[in-house]
């Protein structure tokens, strides 16, 4: 040992006692200066330090703003929270997608495990820090700055949820400095309950049973376990509590929703929280023992199948009608009213500024949507849809991609129809298409088609009934008819079928294209477009080229199928339309109410319109209707009415059927216009009959209901003379023209109908005219004649649409002469006791005069006549008979050949006198001429009255130029009715 050591010994040992205690004094005086001086130093050094820190401090937070508590609440409570979907009644469908699920809860309603999981586990001195704890922030400083491979962390709950709502996940000292500030100001103005209960809305828990990111325990609790978060047990709580220190390392789905082969981390870290809360003295150790025991894999849920996959067109739908309705609450609140606008381009900027809006507050703020869909009835439309068998060929089409090169498509037969509730018109269920995975687009409610003869109801009937142009027994023609706008040909679905002269319910059970295009533009072309209007079609217009057009009654407006099927429920509705729904309310995560549908009803027309619609709509499903098939395929029976639709080139096929409380519609088509395949209509009809009796599965009360359609007061069963609308005369009953039809009150005629005249007529030609003034009475037959003005349509020969049951029916036509004598007959013959000739090949010839000569040398006597509707034979004596043809305008043709009938003495054997010859001549000349007095004085004696004006005094030539502008009129008749 070193003599110069330090030693108290030798210390003590150099002097006696004086020089131990004066050493003593020393050494205690030193070692006392020395502490003094380590005290200052150290105090000294302290403060330079405290002050370097919180001058440091200061400048890491001078940029940050003092918030007020109305700030911090706003912030704290700003989280994201998913928007929930349901179903009619209540019944939950399934969220709004979007990038994470959140469901916010009360802290009374979460399980006391969850709270003491999560204090025990993230912040243990939670209910007794003021915001931070010191030694974890200093442990955490010193880790930082000492760049310790451990890193504990030093954040509080309340710091969490700093970094979680208003701070960045950055790590930097001055957002670290924030966070602690912030820390300490949000613990001034909130109590402990209140931020845990945020910091457990807030915080992210991993993905769910769906494959979703969730945040906030009721989430986590329903999305892993099934359960709320009020009802979690304590080894489920301990498990989800562990969730947040690392939720996507530790969550037990992946994201398609399949559990994780591996959950050894998220098993071991709840064997760490059931540690720390027995630690904390949270549970006892026979509940951690029980705990660690339980299975906790075996108590997931199963994967659950997210509402885009079991209803991806309903959610689709939603998310696009919530986003406008929100839109307009939102400018409403701000105070905007668009309508006041005039600017377009504003009005069009404003709309796509709230929509994105809109947008992302459906994904922020935890709306709930309640829809009207009848989950059961959707269900069960759906499964029809997905078995139905009589769906025709996938097409393949070539399209340009993206990159302009041509790639093929392969399209599928679409189907799509909409169930409505007419008296309210909430939308109960629908089909958007036949697969949503094949495709998203909507094709009920996306798609814009034709409609074909599903309009004529709508636009030619409805309407033309209202105003008092059309009433369902008024004759209609169904014959050739051009467009006015460009020429072109109206025709029929059976090209060159033309039923003539039929009533208006006849025209709309057969849905003829012609009656229904030419009593439309009877129709006053603003009295069309409002109709159009209050249906609710405006927004299918086209901006510089609204409707309706001349082909408008055929369907050639493209609409959706909503929008057909929301029509169709003014007939069953009174005559009101009322716009179809699908959102009933939407109401935030509290229950205040945001947005309630409210119906405003447009009246379109009377009720006694829409009852006589009605009717005529039931005769749509009788035959020979369009839809007489579709009673056949329904289980049960109801009070329908209905019209089918087919549009050019059979691209689209629609029906649409209602009964009193709904009505229903289905349509085929291919996305891109496309000939469906054979049998369309009867395939289209029956998937109808199919979804109604699925829906009448569900609730027969609806789609069956007892009561019929009730004939409503000012509707009165009238005969009316059908091509006037006036009331009947006698001559329109012989015409049989008279019917018999329901009728609008308002419209029943008062005068009698003056369109028909009482003529001679004959036959020209094969087709009946009236009888010119020079046709011999005794050809002619008693008739009636329509007035020109009633068949303007015709071009004046309108005899080849008079129906059958109309024999007597003459059209208002002189008949055409061809200005010749007739030639001689040549067929005559004879036959034991008759004689009989072939009608004379020409055309213009009414009649035959028969003469008799009982013996040679004998004069001919006129003995018969013979029209052009009786049999071209007579029975006689025997003797000598020759027969002459007379024409339209009296002329008569030169004898026929003689022949016999019996024995007859052949004066041609005797000697021949020239004075019996001549007196002969003589004697058959006078015979010839008394009877061409004798018929001209009968024919002028018979048709005194009906005979167009002429002077009976004027002139041969005068006739005769009578005679050529009658021919002449009657040629030019013809000529146009060719034409069209």
């Amino acid at each position: 040992m070193s003599d110069h050591r330090f030693s108290f010994n030798k210390m003590f040992k150099r002097g006696g006692p004086k020089s131990l205690f004066k050493g003593v004094r020393i050494t205690s005086q030193v070692v006392w200066n020395l502490f003094l001086i380590f005290v200052v130093v150290g105090v000294m050094g302290v403060f330079f330090v405290g002050g370097a820190a919180a001058g440091y401090f200061v400048s890491l937070v001078s940029d940050e703003p003092v918030r007020s508590f109305e700030e911090l609440k706003e912030d704290i409570y700003n989280y994201e929270e998913a928007t929930e979907i349901y179903f009619a009644n209540d019944v939950y469908l399934g969220d709004l997608p979007s990038p994470l699920e959140r469901r916010e809860v009360a802290l009374d309603d979460v399980s006391q495990y969850v709270i003491d999981a999560i204090v025990a586990t993230e912040d243990e001195y939670f209910f007794e820090h003021e915001g931070i704890v010191p030694k974890a922030l200093f442990r955490a400083v010193y880790q930082d700055f000492s760049n310790s491979a451990t890193q504990t962390g030093g954040s509080t709950l309340t710091q969490q949820l700093i970094k979680n709502q208003i701070l960045t996940n950055e790590v930097t000292h001055d957002r670290k400095a924030v966070e602690i500030l912030l820390a300490l100001r949000l613990e001034q103005f909130f109590n402990k309950d209140e931020i845990l209960e945020a910091y457990l809305n807030v915080v992210p828990f991993g993905r769910n049973s769906s494959g979703k990111q969730v945040a906030g325990v009721q989430s986590a609790a329903q999305g892993i376990f099934g359960v709320d978060a009020q009802d979690l047990n304590l080894p489920q709580a301990a498990y989800i509590a562990g969730l947040p220190q690392s939720p996507f390392a530790y969550t037990p789905f992946t994201s398609q929703g399949e559990v994780k082969e591996n959950l050894d981390a998220s098993l071991n870290r709840m064997k760490t929280v059931l540690n720390r809360m027995l630690t904390a003295e949270y549970i006892t150790d026979e509940e951690y023992e029980e705990a660690l025991a339980y299975d906790i894999p075996g108590a997931f849920i199963k994967p659950q199948r997210n509402s885009l996959e079991d209803y991806g067109y309903i959610t689709d739908e939603v998310r696009s009608r919530a986003t406008t309705i929100l839109a307009s609450v939102l400018m409403e609140q701000d105070g905007i009213d668009i309508d006041e606008i005039d600017d377009e381009d504003q009005v069009a900027l404003l709309q796509r500024q709230y929509e994105e809006e809109a947008r992302k507050s459906l994904l922020r703020d935890g709306y709930r949507i309640h829809t009207t869909i009848n989950k059961d009835i959707y269900d069960a439309q759906q499964k029809v849809v997905e078995e139905y068998n009589g769906f025709g060929r996938d097409v393949t089409i070539t399209e340009t991609n993206a990159d302009g090169e041509a790639e093929e498509r392969v399209m599928m037969e679409q189907a799509a129809s909409m169930l409505i509730e007419n008296s309210t018109g909430k939308i109960i269920s629908f089909v958007g298409g036949r697969d949503y995975n094949e495709s998203q687009f909507n094709n009920a409610t996306q798609a814009k088609r034709q409609t074909g003869s599903t309009m004529k109801p709508l636009l030619t009937y409805a309407l033309g009934f209202e105003i008092g142009v059309l009433q369902p027994g008024f004759i209609t023609p169904d014959t050739p008819f051009k467009y006015p706008s460009n020429g072109q040909d109206v025709s029929n679905f059976l090209r060159g079928q033309y039923l003539g002269m039929i009533t208006a319910r006849e025209a709309l059970q057969r849905s003829q294209n012609i009656p229904a295009v030419r009593e439309a533009l009877k129709i006053p072309v603003e009295v069309r477009r409002q109709g159009l209007i209050d249906y609710g079609f405006e927004k299918f217009f086209r901006p510089n080229d609204p409707p309706p057009w001349d082909s408008s009654p055929l369907g050639t407006l493209e609409i959706s199928v909503e929008a057909n099927t929301s029509a169709f429920t003014v007939f069953a509705n009174e005559g009101q339309h009322i716009e179809s729904y699908m959102i009933e309310r939407i109401e935030t995560s509290d229950g205040e109410v945001v947005y309630l549908h409210e119906p405003e009803p447009t009246e379109v027309f009377s009720t006694q319109t829409a009852y006589l619609m009605i009717d005529m709509l039931r005769d749509v499903l009788r035959a020979p209707g369009t839809a007489a098939d579709v009673p056949g395929n329904l289980k049960f029976s109801a009070d329908w009415a209905g019209k089918t639709g087919t549009t050019q080139e059979a691209k689209d096929y629609w029906f649409v059927g209602f009964n009193p409380n709904v009505t229903l519609s289905t349509w085929f088509g291919y996305e891109k216009e496309t000939v469906l395949g054979p049998d369309y209509s009867a395939r289209t009809k029956r998937l109808w009959a199919q979804l109604a009796n699925a829906a009448y599965d569900v609730d027969p009360e609806l789609m069956a209901p007892s009561q019929r359609f009730e004939m409503p007061s000012g509707i009165v069963r009238q005969s009316i003379c059908g091509i006037s609308g006036k009331l009947p005369s006698d001559l329109c009953r012989e015409a049989g023209f008279v019917t018999t039809d329901l009728f609008n009150a308002k419209f029943v005629p008062k005068e009698v109908d003056d369109s028909l005249a009482r003529v001679n007529y004959v036959k020209v030609n094969g087709e009946l005219y009236k009888a010119l003034d020079k046709t011999p009475a005794e050809f002619t037959n008693k008739g009636v004649s329509i007035k020109e003005e009633y068949f303007s349509f015709a071009g004046g020969d309108y005899s080849q649409y008079i129906p059958d049951s109309w024999k007597n029916l003459i059209p208002d036509v002189y008949a055409p002469d061809n200005g010749k004598t007739p030639d001689p007959l040549r067929s005559l013959s004879a036959s034991g006791s008759s004689i009989s000739w072939n009608e004379h090949h020409e055309g213009d010839v009414v009649g035959y005069r028969v003469f008799y000569s009982s013996e040679a040398g004998a004069s001919f006597s006129h003995v018969a006549n013979v029209k052009w509707d009786e049999s071209f034979s007579y029975s006689g004596k025997q003797g000598a008979y020759y027969v002459t043809a007379v024409d339209v305008a009296g002329r008569e043709s030169a004898p026929s050949k003689e022949v016999i009938i019996g024995e007859y003495s052949d004066s041609s054997k005797e000697e021949e006198n020239p004075d019996d010859d001549q007196e002969k001549d003589k004697k058959k000349e006078q015979d010839e001429k008394k009877k061409k007095n004798d018929d001209d004085a009968v024919r002028e004696d018979e048709d005194e009255d009906d005979a167009p004006d002429n002077d009976p005094d004027e002139d041969q030539d005068n006739d005769d130029e009578d005679e050529d502008n009658v021919n002449e009129n009657s040629r030019s008749g013809n000529r146009s009715n060719n034409n069209n």
